[in-house]
């Protein structure tokens, strides 16, 4: 006979960043960050704002891996977040059901979270606008999941289009959701003041009556442009 399978891992090593990296990443738009990892880090667009908000959040992942229809490892990682941790409900992107709701969010807040993030539906709107804990996912569905397992919680696993692992520093806002992976944390923190120094003189350059980019202006009279 096939050995039945455990219904829940719990990985033990589960690495954090440090606080002082956690800081660096606070306030600050998923743009900017995406910038400064080259364009690389954003998940899929479907990942979205549940209800509209407007929150800003950073701190590191705590991920559970869930089989389809099921959010038994959600259910088991609230155990173990931590204050500021962004919880990663992994639904395999399945979309028939809900892979979480209002208690689940209401929970999570309960245990320090800063949002909730999922690659499936949610359900019970008016209840996690009224817990108030930021939460992005593809979208609503009133169909309720199972707590069956099997399920991971700590690991990595894929989600939006991306590997996401316990330790990530996750960046979310009103544009989406943003991963940067533990170890590029201090490259891409090194790399962000350049960015935001480089948005600032964008955005002061086109209050003060900039049209057309300068670079896009040296193209268009140079060799590299035809004009027919």
């Amino acid at each position: 006979m096939i050995e039945e399978p455990v219904k829940l891992i719990v990985m033990t090593d589960r690495p954090r960043p440090t606080a002082a990296q956690i800081a660096a990443f606070q306030d600050t738009p998923t743009g900017f960050v995406v910038d400064a990892m080259f364009g690389r880090g954003a998940l899929d667009r479907r990942i979205a704002p549940v209800g509209g908000h407007r929150h800003r959040v950073a701190g590191p992942a705590l991920t559970a891996e869930n089989q389809p229809a099921d959010l038994l490892a959600t259910l088991a990682a609230l155990h173990f977040l931590q204050p500021g941790d962004v919880l990663i409900g992994g639904a395999q992107g399945w979309q028939g059901c809900a892979a979480a709701g209002d208690r689940v969010c209401g929970m999570a807040r309960n245990g320090g979270a800063a949002g909730f993030v999922t690659d499936g539906p949610v359900r019970d709107l008016a209840g996690i606008e009224e817990v108030g804990l930021p939460c992005w996912a593809t979208g609503l569905t009133p169909a309720s999941p199972f707590t069956t397992g099997p399920g991971t919680v700590g690991g990595a696993l894929q989600f939006g289009g991306l590997q996401v692992a316990t330790g990530d520093m996750i960046v979310a806002d009103s544009d989406g959701v943003v991963v940067v992976p533990i170890a590029r944390i201090d490259a891409v923190i090194a790399r962000l003041d350049q960015v935001r120094a480089l948005e600032q003189a964008l955005d002061a350059e086109v209050r003060e009556g900039m049209r057309v980019p300068p670079a896009i202006l040296d193209m268009l009279h140079s060799e590299a442009t035809r004009h027919d």
